[in-house]
């Protein structure tokens, strides 16, 4: 047999050129973003039966509409082709407006989301707090002892929710000798991990001379914490309680899948892959005030905090005010400061659930930036979903 297999026909490279060395790099991202558990350890997450998805529906005349960004107008249609987009599906009220798929992803698809995987296990911690099994103010060594003399040893839940842990770790996602190498070392993510769990990586992280609470610093080890937390406090895998608490009673229609490591921990900080059909279902729960076709999912007093509560000079303090110059970061969810109230759930290479209760609007966007940071893009995305939920 000569010429191009299939999979190199339809992706434009070979299976056996995407490696753990390089599975976050474009081109290789548009597809190992939809098939991380070939890459790395994974746990899947099984939905209740509900029956089949409804079919794709098209996003029709909302793709020629036209927006304003960079100073220039552009359509929705080559936006969401400029930003790498791979999958977008926008509800509004409650009802499906409709989805588009860029030719490599199939509807149905599960995608990686990324650090929206924090916005999802901070509500499993929402859930455990209504009924008494989480306290979010209690020492994080009430529940891990074993964090004493690291960072944690004097931090609350509270820092770990709200990323104010004052602690000494840099996301240098591109930097192959960091800290957060190792760090990725220990999740698996890389090569030459194995050696050192998550937990471990995680305890022997030190502490910054600033108080706890002060600064907002986005730092990815404190949401695998929170997973680890809630293990804790329940006696259960993080797995079971994503499935029992929050997946099924969802009524997500499909399987989810979060990547774990070598003592099975689940990658919470940013490893979960589901459907955009299921995010955006997520986040039409909480535009509900954490209800899901009439079950009670999430405490509404939990969702409320969420929205709007929170430090605003502790944000201000940090690294990411630019993008939401008027914003807050509770429970692992971004306000936006807008007058719509729109808050977000966001992951690198241009991962958005995106929420506007005033328009009541849910977007769930997901995408193969080829860099996982992209301060620019990033802001013209903030400008395109404010005026697509507008448009919907």
């Amino acid at each position: 047999m000569s010429g191009k297999t299939a999979f190199e026909t339809a992706n434009g490279f070979r299976r056996d050129e995407v490696r753990l060395a390089n599975w976050r790099e474009s081109p290789f991202n548009r597809w190992s973003f939809q098939n991380v558990g070939e890459l790395i350890p994974s746990a899947t997450i099984v939905a209740a039966p509900t029956g089949p998805e409804a079919p794709a529906k098209d996003l029709a005349g909302l793709l020629a509409e036209k927006v304003t960004l960079a100073d220039a107008p552009e359509t929705v249609a080559a936006f969401l082709e400029r930003s790498h987009t791979d999958a977008l599906t926008v509800m509004k009220g409650g009802r499906l407006v409709g989805d588009w798929f860029a030719p490599h992803m199939a509807f149905g698809a599960r995608h990686i989301i990324f650090s929206i995987s924090k916005s999802l296990t901070a509500i499993v911690a929402g859930i455990l707090e209504g009924e008494g099994v989480f306290d979010p103010d209690a020492p994080v060594i009430s529940y891990l002892p074993e964090a004493k003399g690291s960072a944690y040893g004097d931090a609350s839940a509270r820092h770990v929710l709200d990323m104010s842990v004052s602690l000494d770790f840099e996301e240098a996602y591109l930097d192959p000798e960091s800290l957060f190498a190792r760090y990725r070392r220990a999740t698996l993510w890389n090569p030459g991990g194995g050696t050192e769990s998550l937990r471990e990586f995680i305890v022997s992280l030190q502490r910054l001379a600033e108080p706890h609470g002060e600064t907002f610093r986005y730092r990815s080890p404190n949401s695998d914490l929170l997973g680890i937390l809630l293990e804790r406090a329940s006696g259960l895998r993080f797995t079971d309680l994503l499935r029992d608490k929050l997946w099924r009673p969802l009524g997500a229609a499909s399987d989810a899948s979060v990547a774990v490591d070598m003592e099975g921990t689940a990658r919470t900080a940013g490893g979960m892959s589901v459907t955009p059909r299921d995010l955006a279902r997520v986040g039409e729960m909480m535009r509900q005030g954490g209800t899901a076709d009439g079950r009670r999912v999430v405490p509404e007093a939990w969702v409320r905090d969420t929205t709007s509560a929170g430090s605003a000079e502790a944000w201000q303090r940090g690294a990411m005010a630019f993008l939401f110059p008027q914003g807050r970061y509770r429970n692992k969810w971004y306000q936006t400061g807008a007058a719509s109230g729109a808050y977000c759930g966001i992951g690198i290479h241009g991962q958005w659930l995106y929420i506007d209760p005033n328009s009541e609007v849910v977007i769930a966007k997901m995408s193969s930036q080829p860099l996982p940071v992209d301060d620019p893009l990033d802001g013209e995305i903030v400008t395109f979903l404010d005026a697509l939920s507008r448009m919907a």
